[in-house]
């Protein structure tokens, strides 16, 4: 931003940018691995080691790429598509029984637009159990998805969806009620 740092500004700064790399190939190589790995339960492993809590009887199919894998809970029985983006710098819960569809980008910070520095504001996103969530959707940071609702196919979630709901469409709304 063009100001003169002080020796802990800088200090920090280099530690930042040293943690950062280290995420980074730590990244790298489970990327390999959900791209090469053909077996569900290989992968398994290697999410859980590098810190993804995966619930039994889940899945998770080739080609899903994780940021800051820490902050993700998958519950059991839950199946995720190929090439999704979960986001766990802020929590990611995601239910029992859930099933989210082929690439399906789920993030949890974005930048404050209106800050002078554009300082990434870092919000939970929580999808409940027995969840249908369509391909090629977006869900948005702060968001909460209800039990047993639907997210139509192509849709960008931007605010809540209550239990039973299906929505769908850019911003999603609702379509229809569950039965």
């Amino acid at each position: 931003m063009g100001k003169n740092l002080s020796r802990s500004e800088v200090a920090q700064k280099a530690s930042n940018r040293i943690l950062s790399y280290i995420l980074d190939f730590q990244l790298m190589l489970l990327n390999i691995i959900t791209c090469t790995v053909p077996s569900h339960t290989l992968r398994n492993l290697f999410f859980k080691a590098a810190g993804v809590k995966i619930g039994k009887k889940s899945y998770i199919h080739m080609g899903t790429r994780f940021y800051y894998p820490l902050g993700i809970t998958i519950g059991n029985g839950t199946i995720i598509g190929d090439h999704c983006f979960l986001d766990g710098r802020a929590p990611l819960k995601i239910g029992n029984n859930t099933s989210i569809a082929s690439q399906v980008l789920i993030y949890n910070s974005e930048h404050d637009i209106n800050s002078e520095d554009f300082k990434p504001i870092e919000e939970s996103v929580e999808i409940g159990d027995f969840v249908f969530i369509g391909p090629r959707v977006v869900i948005l940071p702060g968001v909460k998805i209800g039990n047993g609702a639907v997210v139509a196919a192509g849709a960008v979630v931007t605010k809540n969806v209550g239990e039973g709901e299906i929505v769908g469409g850019v911003p999603a709304r609702l379509i229809g009620e569950r039965k």
